[in-house]
């Protein structure tokens, strides 16, 4: 029987799959329900017929069948910055493995109430659950959903039924490693331009930069707030470039540090000569500006394998136990950007 034969324009439907495989049209439903039993050998039989005619379960009577969508709700930030949007394929890459869809909603920084807006606008599609993938501070006012809620690192208060968070490798230790690091090669202290604050993982960093020279005893310069951004990297660092003290710069993201870069050799000061640079996020660009940039090495892959598995365990079994936090949370990348005081980098060191 081919995909032909299911009838002339028509879909092939389970009834199809049933008659290929020689089981009942009940089977074919339990195969493509997530925790029905049913033997392997069935199993797989049914799905290399579902595969032959070409047939896709229908997911409103699958809906039907367990009250559930198999559907998982994201709120995005609306940017395409590389953490969240990758963050975001890494998302919809894993949904895809275990057999769940996303529905996604923006929440714009230009939109005061953007959050719950967002989820509002995801509940009205009956999701399963709703997944906070980059948290920011929204206002005053609690999140409310009447569905589980995971948040991929610290989140805004929120109100539902099962808060579940697994934390990102979103730059507390990450930006504490950078300054020890700096620190370690002879710096005085390390100035840092830090991300737009209503973000989680912005504050995190800025934190972290600031305990770490404190528990250091080093100075604590003021820290400017960027936008992420590489045109409001080169802004702030034009005026970094003008102190004759500043000897080393942590940027809260590889593109603020690029900028920052650029105002610097716009400045006649050398990098890493005069001033070392490093970043955060290894954009795909990092290794290939000149110089090539120290920065933070995440793993969204697995961040995002962690979180959704661990979501989809909790709803097909609300006693599951928490996830483990990922494996590797980040990685300092050592490039030529940055150097001892008044030293040129050593050739590309790698990772570390």
């Amino acid at each position: 029987m081919t995909n032909a034969t299911a009838g002339r324009g028509r879909r092939p439907g389970g009834t199809d799959v049933a008659l290929l495989a020689g089981v009942s049209q009940r089977t074919v439903s339990r195969v493509f329900t997530d925790g029905a039993k049913v033997t392997e050998e069935t199993r797989q039989r049914v799905l290399a017929a579902a595969q032959q005619l070409g047939y896709r379960p229908n997911g409103a009577a699958r809906a039907l069948l367990t009250g559930r969508t198999y559907r998982i709700g994201v709120v995005s930030l609306g940017t395409a910055h590389f953490g969240p949007s990758s963050l975001l394929v890494a998302l919809e890459r894993e949904a895809r493995a275990i057999n769940y869809s996303l529905s996604i909603a923006n929440s714009f920084g230009e939109d005061s109430s953007g959050l719950a807006a967002a989820m509002d606008s995801l509940l009205a599609q009956g999701v399963d659950a709703i997944i906070l993938s980059e948290p920011i501070e929204d206002g005053d006012e609690a999140l409310v959903a009447d569905v589980p809620v995971l948040t991929l690192g610290r989140a805004p208060v929120v109100h539902a039924p099962t808060l579940l968070s697994v934390r990102a490798a979103e730059g507390g230790e990450a930006a504490a490693e950078v300054t020890r690091y700096l620190l370690g090669l002879g710096h005085r202290t390390v100035h840092h331009v830090a991300g737009p604050q209503r973000w989680w993982a912005a504050r995190e960093r800025r934190q972290h930069w600031h305990d770490t020279l404190v528990a250091a005893g080093a100075d604590v310069p003021e820290a400017p707030e960027g936008d992420w951004t590489a045109a409001r990297g080169h802004e702030l660092g034009r005026a970094l470039a003008r102190d004759p003290g500043v000897t080393a710069i942590f940027a809260a993201n590889d593109e603020t540090a690029i900028g920052v870069i650029h105002a610097l050799h716009a400045a006649g000061r050398a990098v890493p000569g005069d001033v070392s640079v490093a970043g955060f996020d290894d954009i795909p660009v990092a290794a290939h500006v000149w110089p090539p940039l120290t920065t933070v090495s995440s793993d969204n892959e697995e961040l995002a394998a962690t979180g959704l598995r661990y979501l989809a365990e909790f709803l097909d079994d609300p006693a599951t136990p928490p996830a483990p936090p990922p494996k590797h949370r980040h990685q300092l990348v050592i490039r030529d950007s940055t150097a001892a005081p008044g030293r040129e980098a050593r050739p590309a060191h790698g990772e570390r």
